[in-house]
This record gives structure tokens, C-alpha cells and sequence, in this order.
């Protein structure tokens, strides 16, 4: 599928997008106002489109000796205001313990006030400028992170990119920041890029060093396809009215989700990358090509355009892409247990867990009430701490596997609840139509709205959608 959309005549390469698509559709002035951040931001907030807190502005070595350090909160951005490619951007995540004049990065590493005057100084001489000419620094307001995205994102704030292209959304695409990116979500620094099926707002295909086609997080079993975008179709109202107010004809909106305000405005790109293209498999050319006639007269007219060019049969189509299925976070499951004993029941679909557990009184309905009474009758640590929890696992594990039939393993669990001692037993699971032997935490979950939680050892066969 990637060498035939890499040789395509359908792909977009960066000298047709030129030629075809940003000369003819963004004049100068538009791009002009694209490439300078502070008036964009300026001209955006003006029309009432949410873009982050500006904190402070050092246009020149004079004020930089003059400015007041303690005006900056505990974590900023601070950027250059006609940067590229993500260089020269600096995130700020806290101030160090103790020390008025530092602050800690992303990596952990310390910031001080004197490291922040000389990368000040290289962006006022424009080192990190399109041009190399003079640039102004200015400090921002450090969005905060949408728990959805946590287990995704290392350290810093995802955004997503939207096409759009007379009035029309025309292709987006999830960025994620890496270690390898420092926690910036640009995608020449390291970041992960995921497409999205503009119909429902879900990942579909994620990529990484810009060309290389991957199914999970790196150095993880999350995967990337199936992640619902919240706000969705506010995301592409705001790119389409961003369009509208920059006058660009061809626009790259960068747009954020913060954990209070929701959709925000991180730039406005005249020039973006086309990296997009391998990251929903398809050619971008094709698209703009489809909409370039169009006559669009509203802002929901170009979103619905979109919506429905460009947003296929999401199911089917990541299906066929992963080879899995799609599930959401609550199925009816049934679950086989001794002698052919079975038990369909609503289960959660939890990623954030790596094992399977089922309620006590289900365990019991399945044939398995002389384990938990043997198991209850066991001389198990009541307090431990995560140090010895290991060593507490083995023990148990050494003096009563073996003792009952049933008894498929102990397990020591890590809850909200703290740490606590769990058996095992051994079961079937069938989740839509897949049967899968495996081995399940017995707990009291009569509290919780379902008596069973699937646990991502058991979803290796299946996609996730959060809104499904």
C-alpha cells in the first residue's frame, strides 16, 4: 500500500503544491500574516477564535536586558514569532524547587534564566527565522493536556492539523509528541503523525520519522488507530473559519485541545508538510483537485463537504488496514468456565489495564466458588509496599500454587485502591465472535457498573473507538 502510494502520480510532492495550490491561492499578504505568529494569533483572537495567553514579548537585546523574570509563571512556551518547523520553540514545565531563577524541561533537565537570555538572543538574531532576518521572542501560556491523550503523548501537548482548501477540509492528521521530538509535536523532530478519517474524527494509519508506517506507540502495546478526536467538528469549523480570516486559500490550521478550554489555535501554516498524505495513505493532490470548483458559501457547507469526500466507512476501512476489529469501551462478552458453564455479561474495554478481571459472584456462576474459598482461606500479607510486592508475589506463589486445581496463578494488583493479592483462574472469552483462552483476576466489583474489565492482554486482536 505505501510503495504504491509513494510512486502515485496522486501524491502531492512539494514542487506541484508550490506551482498548483500555494502561488495561484495564498497571496503574499496572507502569507505573510501565516509566517508571523504574533499577528496571527493577534488577527485570529480579534474574530473570536481561542488561541493561547500571550505572556510577554522581547522584541530586541534592550528589552531582554530589561525584562522582569519574575513576571513568567511556573510553565510557559516560549517561541520565535517567525520560526519554522517547530525550531527554536522551548516548553517549560515548572519551576525547580528552590530556585527563582530555573525552571525544568521536558527531559528533566534545568533551565535557568541565563540559558533562556542567550536562546533569546539566537532567536532576536534569527537563527531559528525563515529568512534568517531579526525575529522577535515571545512567551506563552503552556496548554494543559487532555487526559485522553496522556497515555499517547510524552510530556508535551499533541495537536492536530487540518487541510483545508477552498472552504473544505481536505485531510488531517493527529500529531503526537516523542522523547525523540522533546515533546514537541512536530513531525521533522521526531513526532508521531496519525491520521484521521474526517467523517468520525478517528486515528486511522500513524507514522513516524516521517515516512515509516507503525502500529502502536513506540516502546508500548497503545495503539494509534481507533482514537476518537473530541470536538471534532469544531476543530474543522475552526480551521474553515480560520481560513476565511487569514484570506489563505491554502491552509495548514494547527489546532490543540486544552484540558479546560477545548479547541485552540496553535498557528496558522501557508506552507505545510506532506507527511499528511502518508499518514492517511492517500494523495493529497487528488483531493484538492475534487474541491478546487467548488462553490462553498458557508462554513457548515465546507465542513459537511469534507466530511463526506474525504470520511470513508471508518469501521471497514481500519479493519482492513490493521487486520483487527473494532471494538468500544463496553461489549457484551460471554466468558466459559468449568464444565461448559457460561455467562454473557457487559464488560468494560479498558486499555489502561494490562490484565482481565471478573467479579467474585461471576467467578462463582462459572463453577469456581471452591477456589475462591480456598483462596480466601490462604495466610496472604495484608500491608506491603511496592518495594517487597515482588517478593510477597513469589512466596505466595512458591507455598500455594499446586494446592488447588483451579488455581491458575496470584497475582499482586495495582489499583486506585493500593496494592492488593489476587487469584487467578482459567477461563474462555469470546468478544465479538473471537474466542481467547486466558487466565483472569477474580475481584469484588460489585461497586463498579460492570462486573468484568477487559484488560489489554485480551485486545491484542482488536481496535478501540473511546465514542463507540
Amino acid at each position: 500500500m505505501f510503495n504504491y502510494l509513494r510512486n502515485s502520480k496522486k501524491i502531492l510532492g512539494m514542487n506541484a503544491r508550490n506551482l498548483d495550490f500555494i502561488r495561484p491561492f495564498n497571496l503574499s499578504r496572507a502569507k505573510r500574516l501565516a509566517d508571523d505568529k504574533l499577528l496571527s494569533k493577534k488577527v485570529l483572537a480579534k474574530n473570536n477564535l481561542p488561541v493561547p495567553k500571550l505572556i510577554a514579548k522581547i522584541k530586541d537585546l534592550d528589552q531582554l536586558e530589561k525584562f522582569d523574570w519574575s513576571k513568567l509563571p511556573d510553565s510557559f512556551a516560549l517561541k520565535p514569532n517567525r520560526g519554522f518547523g517547530g525550531e527554536g520553540i522551548l516548553v517549560v514545565y515548572s519551576h525547580k524547587k528552590g530556585r527563582a531563577d530555573a525552571w525544568v524541561k521536558a527531559d528533566r533537565s534545568i533551565i535557568t534564566v541565563e540559558d533562556l537570555k542567550s536562546h533569546i538572543r539566537n532567536i532576536i538574531d534569527g537563527a531559528y527565522s525563515l529568512s534568517g532576518t531579526p525575529d522577535i521572542a515571545f512567551f506563552e501560556e503552556r496548554l494543559q493536556l487532555l487526559k485522553l491523550f496522556k497515555p499517547y503523548a510524552f510530556k508535551g501537548i499533541p495537536d492536530i492539523r487540518v487541510i483545508v482548501f477552498n472552504k473544505v477540509p481536505v485531510m488531517a492528521m493527529l500529531r503526537l509528541p516523542t522523547k525523540e521530538s522533546g515533546g514537541k509535536a512536530n513531525l521533522q523532530q521526531g513526532a508521531l503523525g496519525v491520521g484521521i478519517d474526517l467523517a468520525t474524527g478517528t486515528t486511522t494509519t500513524a507514522v513516524v520519522n516521517k515516512s515509516k508506517i507503525i502500529e502502536y506507540v513506540p516502546d508500548t502495546r497503545l495503539l494509534l488507530s481507533g482514537i476518537k478526536i473530541p470536538y471534532w467538528k469544531d476543530i474543522l469549523r475552526l480551521a474553515v473559519r480560520a481560513q476565511e480570516i487569514s484570506g489563505l486559500g491554502f491552509l495548514g490550521a494547527d489546532i490543540a485541545i486544552d484540558r479546560e478550554r477545548g479547541p485552540v489555535f496553535f498557528e496558522l501554516n501557508a506552507r505545510p508538510g506532506l507527511s499528511i498524505q502518508i499518514a492517511n495513505l492517500s494523495g493529497l493532490k487528488e483531493r484538492l483537485e475534487k474541491v478546487v470548483s467548488l462553490k462553498i458559501k458557508s462554513i457548515e457547507r465546507g465542513v459537511r463537504v469534507g466530511m463526506d469526500l474525504f470520511g470513508g466507512e471508518i469501521e471497514e476501512e481500519l479493519e482492513y488496514i490493521s487486520g483487527k476489529k473494532l471494538i468500544g469501551t463496553a461489549e457484551k462478552v460471554k466468558l466459559i468456565g468449568k464444565d461448559g458453564k457460561e455467562v454473557e455479561i457487559d464488560a468494560k474495554i479498558d486499555t489502561g489495564a494490562y490484565s482481565t478481571s471478573i467479579d467474585t459472584d461471576i467467578a462463582k456462576e462459572l463453577g469456581f466458588a471452591d477456589v475462591i474459598s480456598f483462596f480466601n482461606s490462604l495466610d496472604i500479607p495484608a500491608e506491603f509496599n511496592r518495594e517487597e510486592a515482588k517478593q510477597v508475589e513469589d512466596s505466595l506463589r512458591k507455598k500455594y500454587l499446586g494446592q488447588h486445581p483451579d488455581l491458575a496463578d496470584i497475582t499482586v494488583v495495582y489499583s486506585s485502591n493500593g496494592i492488593s493479592v489476587r487469584p487467578k483462574i482459567s477461563i474462555k472469552i469470546i468478544l465479538d465472535n473471537i474466542e481467547m483462552a486466558t487466565q483472569v483476576n477474580i475481584v469484588e466489583r460489585q461497586e463498579l457498573k460492570k462486573s468484568a474489565l477487559i484488560g489489554r492482554r485480551n485486545l491484542g486482536k482488536f481496535l478501540i473507538d473511546v465514542a463507540k
